[in-house]
């Protein structure tokens, strides 16, 4: 019998970020842009969910709905940090750690002699005690479950503060627990699903589970087979340790709209040293160079080039996509976001230097300038290269 911990950093940038200064605990606060720079929170705290703010809400809507609303901008390094710190905290409890998101992971802990819940509730604390943060935890016996677990924990609690929940689901009560949530929290159904699922009048994971033998599938294909295999509680996955690099990205929104083609060619091959950047440091390399573009009704525009050998230089990166720009860029059309990214990564196979990784003044030097610009604007600090 398998035993798996789902981990869920609670809010986990606004606890950062009141662990950095205190007197933010207690005052609605969120983290992300500011609403005049067409901003988004990334997170919220406890307080300033109780105005109906919630993440990927626009900064500026948060702020009508809350106008004392405190904004803290992200520090994404230092969230990077801690979450390494909490990711070896886990990897000391199980060398089966499968981190999904920068604070989300589960663990296998079936070789551990205690019990899940013991190991859970040690857990919880002891990031409590060693990095000041809260966090809910789901068990069960697979990931599926545990995961579900962690978000009915999580809503069970209405303290108005952080939820610090724990939910065991035990061993041969998986059906017992999901059958009367709504269809909505089993993986794979979404809003669309969920209506049409309605109106076969199917309403929990239960009615999933129940449902005729070939319905779900002549409605919905492999999907509906599935669905009824998870809303039945089984899910054979296993924890893996392995995390792949997909791809590596950079993307601006500009503040205002952009059409001016110098602007766009500057803003893209700034994306391409941080892109190559990025690459450099974790050794890799990719043969595939994207440029995404969105106009300003917001349709999106993704286009790109393979090359015949992987890349990790920011020179290549940025000549090719500026290719893609000048190619697919109409003169005079207005451009709300602009990207580059390079995915078909593997391992970089040409000989490091000591130029080709960023040195510590390097990157304090990118972080002052990208602070720079954020504030006084693009043209306030610009680098010899970029210069017509």
């Amino acid at each position: 019998m398998r035993k798996i911990i789902h981990i869920d950093l609670d809010a986990f940038f606004c606890a950062v970020e009141e662990g950095r200064n205190p007197a933010l605990r207690g005052v609605p606060f969120a983290v992300g842009g500011r609403p005049e720079s067409r901003g988004v929170v990334a997170s919220c705290s406890y307080a300033a969910r109780r105005y109906g703010i919630h993440s990927a809400m626009p900064m500026s809507q948060a702020v009508k709905r809350c106008p004392s609303l405190v904004i803290v901008p992200a520090n994404h390094r230092i969230y990077d940090e801690v979450s390494q710190q909490v990711m070896a905290i886990l990897h000391d409890l199980s060398e089966r750690v499968e981190q999904i998101s920068i604070d989300e992971a589960f663990l296998d802990v079936s070789a551990r002699p205690e019990s899940a819940p013991d190991l859970a509730a040690q857990l919880q604390a002891r990031i409590c005690r060693e990095r000041g943060l809260p966090c809910s935890l789901g068990v069960a016996t697979n990931k599926l479950v545990a995961k579900i677990a962690t978000d009915v924990g999580k809503a069970a609690v209405h303290s108005g503060d952080y939820p610090n929940a724990i939910q065991i689901v035990p061993p041969g009560e998986e059906r017992i627990f999901l059958d009367p949530l709504p269809t909505r929290a089993l993986w794979g159904v979404g809003p669309k699903t969920a209506e049409k699922l309605a109106e076969l009048g199917i309403h929990t994971i239960g009615d999933i589970a129940r449902s005729a033998p070939g319905l779900l599938e002549s409605r919905f294909g492999k999907n509906g087979r599935d669905l009824v295999i998870r809303a039945q509680g089984i899910d054979p996955r296993e924890v893996e340790t392995d995390c792949e690099t997909k791809s590596i990205s950079q993307e601006t929104t500009f503040a205002v709209d952009v059409r001016d083609d110098a602007h766009l060619r500057r803003t893209v091959h700034e994306q391409a040293e941080e892109v190559g950047r990025r690459l450099r440091r974790e050794r890799l390399a990719g043969v595939t160079i994207k440029l995404k573009l969105r106009w300003s009704d917001f349709t999106t525009l993704t286009r790109q080039t393979t090359l015949d050998h992987p890349t990790d230089r920011a020179d290549e990166i940025g000549r090719v996509a500026e290719h893609l720009l000048a190619e697919h860029h109409p003169p005079g059309r207005d451009v709300r976001l602009i990207g580059v990214a390079v995915s078909g990564l593997g391992p970089s196979v040409r000989q490091m230097t000591l130029f080709d990784l960023p040195s510590p003044k390097e990157e304090k030097l990118d972080e002052i300038v990208r602070s720079l610009r954020k504030r006084f604007g693009d043209d306030a600090v610009r680098r010899g290269s970029e210069l017509e």
